[in-house]
């Protein structure tokens, strides 16, 4: 009976051939995810790959099909679902599924199903292409075909093509002259647009049809948003380059950037944009365009529209919200998202572990004795202050270092050298919590001077060097980094394995901005998830809107003491508390530089706060809200699904190939051994008897009692083999106990004490009889052991 290989082999690629398409423009058994990552105890797996048979490119860098094939056996339509379904990810008008003889289209611009007996030419589909998109202009048809630039170890993911096509495609279409890209942190939005930028500019495109290259402007608000996408990803385009800045004005380039404030007007200077004619840029993007730019009352607002001839792209990470409404009634809805959760599922973001962490003020609120002076002399007002209040109305020096301590904990736990970014509410907290960390961990600052730093805009270009150094994989410090606004947003650090939220993030554009610093995935450096320590309930606050789209892989609760060490009794305490003056600033930080303030808070520097309040967060079965259940709940509900009984949970596990399908079930949905025998309390129980208890509520037994049992009660087992046999099996059952079911691999076990005192691999298959007897041997003893 034929495969779907032979179906591929034999008749696919024969059609394609005969309909002319070449070796390259026919790419076979593409994969264009890289399969989710699911966390299991400190350990990761990833999920299948979404691969199709065949994506059909009409030239290097435009795909224009995909083709599913199927056995011989099957309909030629059966494969088809799945094609249409690749088509809609990948963005293509056209799919096919085939069985090797008939050939059933799905033409994504009509609508239309249609049994063919051959595959349509390239040609063909790209004026089928040309005529659905309205391109009758062949030049600009053929500029959407110009190349990519060629970057090793970046070819565009299947959304950043998808992205880039359809900004060069509106473009060149004309007419429209706004347009938006929505996509999460992360996914490389700079690399779109270098290679939108690239694509126009080495096509010799412009707005006005004349004779030269398009003249392009990079927008953004921050320095570094700017400063490192020019010197870096835009390098290619060499000495067309060129920044405006401190009032100088050059019109001799090509690919201008500029951050808004140099180039606006404020109190001092009219606005420098002027001095470029309103006609100047073809083309102007502008990256986090969520941050304010497209306020009605926004000066940035005034550069945008005065340079309005100009095709304008605007790039975010945040979708329609409240706060983000003006952005997109200026640039109309996306012409392309990619969410965090399209991101995490196809395994190009890294998931992510929340710990809520309360302390007793935040939980229960805090109030000053009467008349208790603060640092600088003054009377506290007697009001109860709760954890918005905490660093903007009044500065608590207890629970900043209980905060600092607990991280310290944290991170003695997880990985001391682990990057982390932590949130602070201002530059003064940023500094407190600094000195705060650097203490708690004087031995590792005593060789790293640099071991926890902050990055505020006070700091200036000595913040700029830290901030380097930490984005440097190959560097191991600065590890902690505080900052306030700062870091939200435009930092490309893929090693940050821990966000912590000291601040209440009240705006759920800046909440994922700041999530998108951790969202990175960095193999070269080990790094495939990174933990949300929430000391604010910010987090668990957002993961409940049912906007949110990003669900956590694990989020915990913990309840710890003052000294950081988890409490017996764990407690829930949400915090629904939300922040008015969370909302995301459009201006970066800057130095105050007048005459010294009054102090704007009250500062408290006595009295002791402990933490307190480890729960899990799991999708419920239609993957979307977020509920409430311990790991072990989770654990026992994941068993129930996969086993119904234990009976039948015992039947499988005493087979070692259903066992090791079990295992790889749990793995699936992040269950890990090692965490539900740390959460049960019973390091060295089974785990078939951990399942059994967590799922069934069976007695507990150690793998100590299961062999002992063993050795008593089936006797006639062993007696059933030599005596040097028996000593063997004895030891391997002895192993167990020791270590677990692993020590059950053959021939890897032979080979170790004290098993290999009894010879080599060969010398001992030859006192059980031969190979055969040996695994039946083994096989038998596992099922005795788990024996009812």
């Amino acid at each position: 009976m034929n495969t779907e290989a032979d179906t591929c082999r034999k008749y696919v690629l024969p059609k394609l051939y005969s309909s002319g398409w070449s070796d390259d423009q026919i790419c076979e058994q593409r994969t264009f995810t890289d399969g989710r990552i699911v966390v299991i105890g400190r350990k990761v797996k990833r999920r299948d790959q979404q691969r199709a048979d065949y994506l059909l490119k009409y030239r290097r860098d435009f795909t224009i099909a995909v083709v599913e094939a199927k056995p011989e056996y099957k309909t030629p339509a059966d494969g088809l679902q799945q094609a249409k379904n690749y088509a809609d990810i990948l963005g293509l008008k056209f799919a096919y599924s085939t069985n090797g003889h008939a050939i059933v289209e799905f033409d994504f611009t009509t609508g239309e199903e249609t049994i063919l007996e051959s595959f349509p030419s390239p040609n063909e589909l790209w004026q089928r292409y040309q005529r659905a998109e309205g391109m009758a202009d062949h030049l600009a048809a053929d500029r959407l075909l110009t190349p990519y630039y060629a970057i090793v170890g970046k070819t565009p993911r299947y959304y950043q093509e998808i992205a880039i096509n359809r900004a060069v495609l509106g473009i060149l279409k004309g007419g429209k002259r706004r347009f938006l890209l929505t996509l999460a942190t992360g996914t490389g939005k700079t690399l779109i647009a270098f290679q939108v930028c690239w694509k126009l500019w080495n096509a010799s495109w412009n707005r006005t049809g004349e004779h030269r290259r398009p003249r392009i402007l990079y927008l953004s608000d921050r320095n570094i948003l700017v400063d490192d996408p020019k010197d870096k990803m835009f390098g290619p385009f060499g000495d067309a380059r060129h920044k405006i800045e401190n009032g100088e004005i050059v019109k001799s380039r090509e690919m201008y950037f500029a951050i808004y404030q140099a180039i606006a007007a404020n109190a001092n200077r009219p606005g420098y944009y002027r001095e470029y004619s309103r006609d100047f840029f073809d083309v102007i993007v502008v990256d986090e365009c969520h941050r304010g730019s497209a306020r009605d009352d926004s000066c940035w607002r005034e550069i945008l529209e005065y340079f309005e001839p100009a095709f304008q792209i605007g790039m975010t990470a945040t979708p329609l919200r409240e706060e983000t409404r003006d952005t997109y009634k200026y640039f109309g809805n996306p012409i392309y998202t990619y969410s965090l959760r399209q991101g995490i599922d196809d395994g190009f973001l890294a998931p992510y572990r929340v710990h809520r962490v309360i302390t007793a003020w935040d939980a229960a609120g805090w109030r000053v004795s009467q008349g208790e002076l603060d640092r600088f002399g003054r009377e506290i007002p007697d009001e109860e202050y709760h954890t918005k209040d905490f660093e903007r109305m009044v500065a608590l020096r207890a629970r900043t270092h209980t905060i600092a301590r607990h991280l310290t904990e944290f991170m003695k736990k997880n990985g001391r050298f682990g990057k982390t970014i932590v949130f602070c509410v201002d530059q003064e907290h940023a500094d407190e919590m600094r000195r705060e960390l650097n203490n708690l961990n004087a031995d590792l600052a005593l060789q790293f001077p640099d071991f926890a730093c902050r990055v505020t805009a006070e700091e200036g270009s000595v913040g700029r060097g830290h901030l380097s150094r930490f984005q440097d994989i190959e560097t191991r410090t600065p590890v902690i980094l505080t900052t306030s606004k700062l870091l939200t947003t435009g930092v490309d650090a893929p090693m940050v394995r821990n966000v912590v939220l000291a601040s209440v993030i009240g705006s759920m554009t800046e909440f994922k901005q700041i999530i998108g610093r951790g969202t990175r995935i960095c193999i070269d450096g080990g790094k495939y998830f990174f933990n949300i320590i929430d000391y604010t309930g910010s987090a668990t606050q957002h993961f409940a809107d049912l906007e949110f789209d990003g669900e956590p892989s694990l989020l915990t609760q913990e309840e710890l003491d003052e000294n950081g060490n988890p409490k017996s009794e764990p407690k829930v305490i949400i915090d629904k508390e939300t922040d008015d003056d969370g909302d995301t600033i459009c201006e970066p930080e800057t130095p105050y530089d007048g005459p010294a303030p009054p102090p704007r808070k009250y500062y408290y520097d006595g009295g002791q706060v402990e933490i307190v309040a480890h729960l899990v967060y799991e999708l419920d079965s239609s993957g979307k809200q977020l509920r409430v259940v311990k790991y072990s709940d989770y654990a026992a509900q994941t068993v129930r699904i996969i086993c119904r009984s234990p009976a039948e949970i015992r039947q499988a596990w005493a087979d070692p190939v259903t066992r090791a399908e079990i295992i790889s079930k749990l793995e699936e949905r992040g269950i890990s051994f090692d965490e539900l025998a740390a959460a049960a309390n019973q390091p060295n129980a089974d785990p078939f008897d951990l399942l059994c208890h967590v799922a069934f509520n069976a007695p507990l037994r150690t793998r100590r009692e299961r062999a002992e049992r063993l050795r008593k009660e089936m006797k006639d087992f062993f007696d059933n083999y030599g005596s040097e046999a028996r000593v063997i099996l004895n030891e391997l059952l002895e192993k167990y106990a020791e270590h677990g079911d692993a020590q059950f691999q053959i021939p890897d076990v032979l080979e170790i004490p004290p098993i290999s005192a009894h010879g080599n691999v060969m010398e001992i298959i030859v006192k059980f009889g031969g190979a055969d007897k040996l695994r039946e041997a083994v096989a038998r003893l596992q099922a005795l052991l788990y024996a009812a």
